[in-house]
């Protein structure tokens, strides 16, 4: 795979920590984890005293079916963010190497670039929140490793069409690395993921969370999913044990069918009350634009934001003050909530008359 030439050199070469457990295979005794042979004191939990598997093949095999991948092209970690740090530390060599964004978008992608030492190259969004693709590849340099997208945009909730990523990824090919990040795609209601492109482009990897449609976000689990050796590449570096046993459990008991199905009702009240929530607040006083949003929040363009977000405060709501932003500088993102918490919100902005 020519991509995996743009890795950091000493991660290729690097040798892997090979973990206790994943040497244990199907020992009946196992003596080489320096482990308890005990449950902890207090608790019937006997698997709580064994360093848990790193990768579960039974959730990697659950995820890939729901991602319709195959295993090995799922690198399960702690929620997004783990990935992001993974994918930034494997192909970026400090001081000489760059990622690309287009904000306003996620602020992590920039942290973890910053804390690995690469610079940040910036192609803003249009004015409707859309991305540059000729702007964006006007300023990728040779040393740009890595592209990120966010799709839906957070914090804007704006989609990016699948076709704009097909041609980043094509323009790059070979080159750097195309990161959709998708962690609010089961709100979007588009056709198909950025996953479907994997077969014609091994320069993409997609990032997906059970954090937010699934109800985890205490779990902390996520998965990337990507060429196999790009996630070969990236499991050299993760940690040996990222995934605690107690959230491997929540995240099978999240993904059973029954469950799944649950959660699908759960979305589908979500974005009924998103639209609730987009038709009410363009009359409440001091509201300039509701941003169309394919998200679970809507990006709300306030004549005083400030002065909004405290009095919400001062009545025990919080959203997100997202006015640090380049181009947001008058804008709150808000979460939808349940009927109940967006009656609120709406009764805390003035709008007393609006039916659940």
């Amino acid at each position: 795979m020519k991509l995996l030439e743009r890795a950091r050199p000493q991660i290729l070469a690097l040798q892997p920590y090979s973990s206790a457990r994943m040497e244990a295979h199907d020992a009946a005794i196992m003596l080489n984890a320096n482990e308890s042979p005990w449950a902890p004191v207090g608790s019937a939990e006997t698997v709580l005293n064994r360093y848990p598997d790193p990768q579960p093949p039974a959730l990697r095999a659950r995820l890939a079916e729901i991602y319709s991948v195959a295993p090995a092209q799922v690198l399960i970690g702690r929620g997004s963010d783990e990935a992001i740090d993974l994918v930034v530390r494997a192909f970026c060599r400090a001081g000489r190497d760059a990622i690309a964004i287009s904000p306003p978008t996620f602020g992590m992608y920039a942290v973890a670039a910053h804390t690995q030492g690469a610079s940040v190259i910036e192609a803003p969004l249009t004015a409707n929140f859309q991305i540059d693709v000729d702007a964006l590849l006007a300023r990728v340099s040779r040393n740009t490793k890595l592209v990120f997208v966010c799709a839906p945009n957070n914090p804007t909730g704006t989609m990016v069409p699948l076709a704009s990523i097909a041609r980043l990824a094509d323009a790059l090919r070979d080159r750097a690395l195309v990161v959709v990040d998708e962690a609010y795609f089961e709100f979007a209601q588009a056709t198909a993921s950025a996953i479907s492109l994997l077969a014609q482009h091994d320069n993409i990897a997609v990032l997906r969370t059970l954090s937010k449609a699934y109800a985890l976000a205490g779990a902390r689990v996520g998965a990337l999913i990507a060429h196999v050796e790009i996630i070969a590449l990236l499991r050299r570096i993760q940690a040996p044990y990222p995934l605690p046993t107690a959230c491997v459990d929540a995240a099978f008991a999240a993904l059973t069918p029954a469950a799944v199905d649950q959660s699908q009702v759960r979305i589908a009240l979500l974005l009924r009350e998103r639209e609730r929530l987009a038709a009410a607040l363009p009359s409440a006083a001091g509201v300039l634009a509701v941003h169309p949003s394919s998200a679970n929040f809507l990006c709300v363009r306030f004549e005083d934001a400030a002065d909004v977000y405290k009095r919400l405060f001062d009545l025990g709501i919080v959203v997100r003050d997202v006015s640090r932003y380049p181009g947001l500088g008058d804008c709150l993102r808000i979460t939808v909530g349940t009927p109940a918490e967006n009656t609120a919100l709406l009764a805390g902005l003035g709008l007393r008359e609006v039916a659940a």
